[in-house]
């Protein structure tokens, strides 16, 4: 598994006319499933790992765009500091997982101990292989409390990636996102996904499966995980129909301070 697989299904990229009208439509599906979950006290946990560049950011920000704030959250950590260093290793995420009613989603998560971790030789051996052992039974766990866990693994080829690391290096808009362990991972492909073959072997278990998405179209993408994330909870719609405001109050006696008087941001555009 370690070589990329090649989805020979799409040759040609889908056309940003087909990508909006379709993101329109899980847009509404999106708000009516944030609805549903709210209502019903559900808890739901999506995990985003894959490569780097292999645009997890985008498919998560496309699918915050139509939630409410409230009730979703991501959560993008840090490297650990040296007090979280002592602690369990899953402490730093479960202070992170949802409530009744919420939805949490993880930019990279407690994968980094299968991924980079192990591969920049951040952790030593023993605590990797205790990772692989104890993290079944840790989503397990969260299973068996009521959370629906959902996990998206990004897979993106060597030169498709190469392609967006080339972009980011000469797009001044871009560049922050091109760190030296984006360089070095780049230097680094055999080695991550052998990590990631041994991680899929010990991790995809029957209660949380990885969902693979081929990402080297992006805009293709973020539509076939976006719907993978509603199909995954069966869902009704009870989105309050829209409804005309009443009619205003009458103000008071209200009179406005002078234009004058305010500083006003200059009219540049």
């Amino acid at each position: 598994m370690s070589g990329h697989i090649v989805d020979t299904r799409h040759y040609k990229k889908i056309s940003d006319k087909e990508y909006r009208k379709a993101l329109a439509r899980l847009d509404e599906e999106l708000v009516k499933f944030q609805y549903w979950v709210k209502d019903q006290g559900l808890r739901i946990v999506i995990v985003f790992e894959g490569r780097d560049a292999a645009g997890k950011g985008g498919t998560i920000k496309r699918l915050l765009d139509p939630l409410n704030p409230r009730g979703c959250n991501v959560v993008a950590l840090p490297a650990p500091s040296d007090r979280e260093k002592t602690q369990w290793y899953f402490q730093r995420y479960v202070q992170h997982l949802p409530a009744a009613g919420e939805i949490v989603v993880f930019d990279r998560s407690w994968y980094n101990r299968a991924g980079v971790e192990r591969v920049m030789g951040y952790c030593t051996d023993k605590e990797y292989r205790e990772f692989l052992r104890s993290c079944p039974e840790f989503e397990r766990m969260l299973v068996r409390s009521g959370i629906l866990l959902l996990k998206y693994w990004f897979s993106v080829s060597d030169a498709e990636q190469e392609k967006r690391f080339q972009k980011r290096a000469t797009d001044t808009t871009k560049h922050w996102k091109l760190s030296p362990m984006d360089l070095e991972s780049r230097d680094r492909w055999v080695e991550y996904s052998k990590a990631k073959d041994e991680m899929f072997f010990y991790t995809d278990i029957e209660e949380a499966r990885w969902n693979v998405v081929h990402a080297d179209d992006k805009k293709r993408a973020r539509l076939n995980c976006l719907s993978h994330i509603l199909q995954a909870t069966p869902y009704q719609d009870i989105m309050p129909a829209p409804a005309p405001l009443p009619a205003r109050r009458e103000p008071p006696d209200y009179k406005r301070p002078d234009m004058e008087e305010q500083h006003f941001v200059p009219e540049v555009y």
